[in-house]
């Protein structure tokens, strides 16, 4: 499979401040809540993210935890981060959201790059990462930030 399919997008503008809305995503406890791949059940509060290097820890569905490590991040406007398991090497996904000023509110674009995954166990739910679950994402995210705005 060729990189430029392992790169999934979604974009929209969300009726909401910049602000608000990077705050849900810069928050880890706020995830669940917005995730459009329905695979986030909790993150501790109290993680809010600040800078590359940050890393904040999220369950899944299944159980399992994940350690996000923040490899990109802009204060309102970018934040990306690749997941692992607790100790363990990332497996080369990764996440990211881009935020960009509108008339109207934000226009946020988010982003699922699985261009460095190169483990077979993964493959297939990476490739359920969809750019309708993405927009999913953005969606919900619209919705919780028009009710804090």
């Amino acid at each position: 499979m060729s990189a430029e399919h392992r790169v999934v997008s979604a974009r929209r503008t969300v009726h909401a401040s910049p602000a608000t809305v990077f705050g849900l995503i810069a928050d880890p406890a706020r995830q669940p809540a917005w995730d459009g791949n329905d695979n986030l059940a909790d993150s501790a509060p109290g993680h809010r993210v600040r800078a590359v290097g940050d890393t904040f820890d999220t369950t899944l569905t299944t159980g399992a935890v994940r350690r996000n490590l923040v490899v990109e991040f802009a204060e309102g406007r970018l934040i990306a981060w690749r997941p692992s398991e607790v100790g363990g090497v990332p497996p080369g996904h990764l996440w990211r959201w881009e935020l960009e000023p509108a008339d109207d509110g934000v226009t946020v674009t988010h982003t699922y790059d699985w261009t460095d995954l190169h483990d077979e166990k993964r493959e297939a739910r990476a490739r359920a990462t969809t750019a309708e679950r993405l927009l999913a994402s953005i969606d919900r995210l619209a919705a919780l930030a028009a009710r804090q705005d």
